[in-house]
């Protein structure tokens, strides 16, 4: 094995690993209240879930623009400006976190009418959102440091915290649950209990393995710099609300076609979810190993390394390609014994064999994108394949249906990995 694939395994093992296990802090909070008698409790903790799931979705720059920034300056040996990075980073994460518990009596409110909710499971959702939102500065510092930790050239770190945070999560429910007859109070006490726990385990690797200094107050408010820190994130952030309106029009286009639809088009998305787990591990390592060879300026390097990350994604997209045409009936098994949703997802199972090689581009480009911080055609790139996503949605949606919902999407994750393809021969280290 070659030098420069060892060093992206090196990168991409930690992260798939904590791709994979992060979920269950989720999964583990679904299956506590699933044994408490009554499906209201299920339903609040979902509704609950996605609405600290979109909040923190808005705030990944922060530990996308961390991570490229960082890395650049680790390249360059600077550590000032690693600190620096950080400094900022966590800046913006505290403010930002307290703004959201400020605001957290409109933010609540607003979010129970737009996921609908109201009754028992209204209350529940207000309570669990009450609780989990005093978590915010945990999980936004947490977001922080994994971005420094992974420009650092320290994966392992965030994939540790990632452990202790579903441990700790899955402890503390339990006992609070069925040792002190607490229910989504227990529940979300623990999760709260769980992010906190991560952070302070961030603080503390970051502490004993890196020591990094607070820069002085006026470094860290430099004008030129704090402009390019928030050029960079802001980029990100705009990115990020482009994501968004696909998957929640893809989420909604699927439940105005019914209940079954929506059914079969979530259950077939978790083929492209898992799919993404792996590939974000590779664009992890894109992340650290372009920035860290752009600061350093080693231009031979960073042409080495891009290759060997494209080479990577062809052979992910081809095994997950295969093991999607070979055991896509076991697979669909095992997530659903409905066997009308089963049968029903059999018309649209061609869409997610084209899955893999559809997006493998986008993700490794991304990764690459983010590490050398040109986040200005990363978000041009997700900006015209969302407008041509919901073009060819409004144009064929009433002739083909759900067919060009799928359609649409695939043809989404295309245009990304194109353009980002193009954009990158014009890119100066």
């Amino acid at each position: 094995m070659k030098p420069i694939d060892r060093e992206i395994l090196y990168f991409a093992i930690p992260s798939i690993v904590t791709n994979i296990t992060t979920p269950l802090l989720a999964l583990m909070d679904v299956a506590i209240v699933g044994h408490m008698g009554h499906a209201s409790y299920i339903a609040a903790i979902a509704v609950g879930g996605t609405i600290f799931n979109m909040i923190y979705w808005l705030f990944g720059f922060l530990r996308m623009g961390t991570s490229g920034l960082s890395a650049r300056a680790h390249g360059s040996a600077d550590k000032e400006e690693e600190n620096l990075v950080l400094s900022r980073g966590l800046l913006v994460a505290v403010t930002a976190s307290l703004l959201l518990i400020a605001l957290s009596g409109i933010i609540g409110p607003l979010s129970l009418r737009i996921m609908d909710v109201d009754g028992d499971v209204g209350m529940m959702v207000d309570t669990y959102f009450r609780i989990l939102i005093w978590g915010a500065p945990a999980v936004l510092i947490t977001y922080t440091l994994s971005g420094w930790f992974l420009g650092l050239r320290h994966p392992a770190a965030p994939m540790w915290v990632s452990l202790v945070i579903n441990v700790s999560n899955i402890v503390i429910s339990l006992i609070l649950v069925y040792c002190f007859g607490m229910k989504i109070e227990g529940v979300a006490t623990g999760t709260l209990s769980a992010q906190w726990l991560g952070a302070v385990t961030s603080v503390a690797i970051a502490i004993r393995h890196h020591s990094p200094a607070i820069p002085g107050f006026s470094k860290i408010l430099h004008l030129a710099e704090l402009k390019r820190f928030f050029a960079v994130n802001a980029d990100i952030f705009l990115r990020t609300l482009c994501l968004i309106a696909v998957t929640v029009w893809f989420t909604r286009s699927g439940a105005e076609q019914g209940t079954l639809t929506l059914a079969v088009n979530t259950l077939l998305m978790q083929f492209f979810v898992f799919f993404s787990y792996f590939m974000d591990g590779f664009a992890f390592a894109g992340e650290s190993i372009s920035g860290n060879r752009a600061g350093a300026r080693d231009i031979d390097g960073l042409r080495i390394a891009v290759n060997a990350l494209l080479k990577f994604g062809v052979i992910t997209a081809l095994i997950f390609t295969l093991v999607y045409t070979v055991c896509g009936d076991v697979i669909i098994g095992m997530l659903s014994d409905d066997m009308t949703v089963r049968e029903a997802s059999r018309e649209f199972r061609l869409w997610v064999l084209t899955v893999p090689a559809a997006g493998f581009l986008a993700f490794t480009w991304d990764g690459v994108f983010i590490g050398l911080t040109a986040t200005r055609p990363m978000l041009f790139s997700v900006l015209f394949a969302t407008i041509i996503f919901f073009i060819i949605y409004f144009l064929f949606f009433p002739v083909f249906g759900n067919h060009a919902l799928w359609g649409a999407f695939v043809t989404y994750l295309v245009l990304r990995g194109i353009i980002l393809s193009i954009a990158y021969r014009g890119i100066k280290v």
